[in-house]
């Protein structure tokens, strides 16, 4: 349960730290979109329920502070949970450029199904991709820059629960 813990408080300062880089980049009208990083490790590094619960938890958090309504993250961070959780053993899971292939495959599938959901209620849908492909090139072009980092700071910080979960059974 320590890293389902661990990982909810990182769900919670990744969702900060993107909503201060979007209010940061508001002037040029440009918004990163991070999805990915909310649901690859726990789906590449522990159980299927503990990851469902980081993936599903840190939805309901980007929900909150975004126009859908509630769930719509929730749902599709659990459903790419699930995809990446029965595909996580043909992915090298330590190898930095398998990370980031399967960090953009899956923000990409994440920003397109939730687009395409949101699509219906555009005024005009021509316009749509036009103010979308610009989002989404400069989200994976965070992301390449970002994700090998973040998913080494998770995993450092899982370890590190581990190791004191460890030492504290063996004095107790």
């Amino acid at each position: 349960m320590r890293r389902v813990i661990i990982l909810l408080l990182m769900q919670v300062l990744l969702w900060a730290l993107l909503a201060e880089l979007n209010h940061g980049l508001s002037g040029w009208q440009v918004h990163i979109f991070g999805g990915a990083l909310f649901v690859v490790y726990p789906a590449l590094h522990l159980g299927r329920t503990e990851g469902l619960i980081v993936a599903g938890w840190a939805g309901l958090l980007c929900d909150a502070h975004s126009p859908v309504t509630f769930g719509t993250h929730g749902l599709l961070f659990a459903a790419a949970h699930l995809l990446l959780f029965r595909a996580r053993e043909r992915v090298p899971r330590k190898d930095p450029v398998s990370q980031i292939l399967v960090v953009l495959f899956t923000n990409l599938a994440l920003f397109l199904g939730l687009n395409l959901l949101r699509l219906p209620l555009a005024p005009a849908i021509g316009g749509v991709w036009a103010r979308l492909l610009p989002d989404l090139l400069a989200s994976q072009l965070t992301l390449v820059a970002v994700t090998v980092w973040y998913l080494a700071l998770q995993d450092r910080l899982v370890r590190l629960g581990d190791t004191w979960t460890e030492r504290s059974g063996q004095r107790g």
